[in-house]
């Protein structure tokens, strides 16, 4: 059955509670995130995550189209941002030499040096915000629901590889 041919419901009270504390905690945690990290680093959040992932990465590169999809953004809005760290240092492009149409970002040295020195902040944010205030069963369930909410929005994907650090 399309989506077109599924019958029409509403929220129900209880769905609607939910929804509405997940999207206002989500946006929350966003924007204290990205203040956080200006504040402490001089780094918005998405300069953050995008020098994270490329750590993460064997050699520390990937090609731009593929860190895209790391980061589910698209490869124009990433372009921006690839281009501002480039600009200061973090990172590098080079092209594929097998193939000029594909470009890899690297994580500089230095763009290395940031992400360590920023992280000890972030993630102190994160546990502060986010898992201090959870039980172990919570952190569990957090797991779990974020993993059906994403085999409902990308059902092709499997949680465990698309959660999990890209070294693995």
């Amino acid at each position: 059955m399309t989506d077109e041919q599924k019958p029409f419901r509403w929220l129900n009270d209880r769905e609607q509670r939910a929804w509405r504390a997940y999207l206002v905690a989500s946006g929350q945690l966003q924007q204290l995130l990205d203040r956080d990290l200006q504040r402490k680093s001089g780094m918005p959040h998405a300069y953050y995550m995008i020098l994270a992932m490329l750590s993460e990465a064997p050699d520390r590169a990937l090609t731009i189209s593929d860190l895209a999809d790391v980061l589910r953004s698209s490869v124009s809005r990433l372009s921006h941002a690839v281009r501002k760290l480039e600009e200061l240092g973090w990172i590098r492009k080079d092209a594929d030499p097998a193939d000029k149409r594909v470009t890899y970002a690297c994580l500089t040295d230095e763009g290395m040096r940031v992400l360590v020195d920023a992280a000890p902040g972030h993630v102190t944010t994160v546990v502060d915000h986010v898992f201090d205030r959870l039980t172990d069963a919570q952190v569990e369930q957090l797991y779990e629901l974020s993993a059906a909410i994403l085999a409902g929005v990308a059902p092709d994907e499997e949680p465990e590889k698309a959660l999990r650090p890209l070294t693995d």
